[in-house]
């Protein structure tokens, strides 16, 4: 019995676990990039510290994980809810991507043009009130501030892929939990360390900081307009050959 399973070789499943590791690691570094990029919570941090800056370092902490949390669920719904929705409006996976990429890029493409700032913009920045910070952290300091509609719909572009294949729909899941989970710790650090970053970054390593997110957010924005570019002009192709 031994020599028969020495012959047939080496079992499949021997295989298909780093497989499933290694995409999985992969689906979530692109997908946490992306939105890395488009959140940019280095950048809005200082917008964030100009918005409270008559709460204390403890409130501040408090504050910046409420932020962190309602931003993982709003990525969540994205995540799991912006495909239906957009199944329910006749809009189809390819025109998602190319112009969900096609937003993205020109998000990218704008924030690497756009005037040095401490929160990237000329948007004048109004201190909210130590009494009515903690009823507001949902609207404005959560959306959008934190997660726009640049963030919502790449989250929803990055995964427009899912099927209702179990194996492919697990998969998927714990990608947008992974990528929701590890986007709102950044948030958290980035935000309840905020006075801390606008000491020791400066203005000089925020400016570093924001170009090469805007750049990285250019090709991340690109890469899903080739994809859905490629998944519209397969069929084509099939028909030709």
């Amino acid at each position: 019995m031994r020599d028969l399973r020495r012959a047939a070789g080496p079992s499949p499943d021997r295989f298909l676990a780093p497989m499933i590791v290694d995409r999985l690691i992969s689906e979530i570094l692109f997908g946490f990039t992306g939105l890395i990029g488009i959140i940019n919570p280095i950048g809005i941090a200082f917008l964030f510290l100009e918005r409270t800056e008559a709460l204390t370092e403890h409130e501040r902490n408090l504050l910046a994980k409420k932020v962190a949390f309602n931003a993982f669920i709003v990525l969540l719904v994205a995540f799991f809810a912006g495909t239906p929705v957009l199944h329910f409006f006749g809009i189809s996976m390819e025109a998602l991507r190319i112009g969900g990429g096609f937003a993205v890029a020109v998000a990218g493409w704008q924030m690497l043009n756009e005037p040095d700032g401490p929160g990237g913009g000329d948007t004048p920045v109004k201190p909210i009130d130590a009494n009515a910070i903690m009823t507001r952290a949902f609207f404005p300091l959560t959306v959008p501030l934190t997660v726009g509609p640049g963030s919502i719909a790449t989250a929803i572009a990055l995964n427009a892929n899912r099927t209702h294949k179990l194996s492919e729909f697990m998969l998927s899941s714990i990608v947008s939990i992974a990528v929701s989970a590890l986007v709102a710790v950044v948030i958290w650090l980035t935000y309840s360390r905020a006075a801390l970053l606008s000491r020791y970054l400066g203005i000089e390593g925020t400016k570093v900081a924001k170009r090469v997110s805007a750049f990285l957010l250019l090709c991340i924005g690109v890469q899903i307009m080739l994809t859905g570019f490629s998944e519209f002009l397969r069929p084509l192709a099939d028909q030709i050959k």
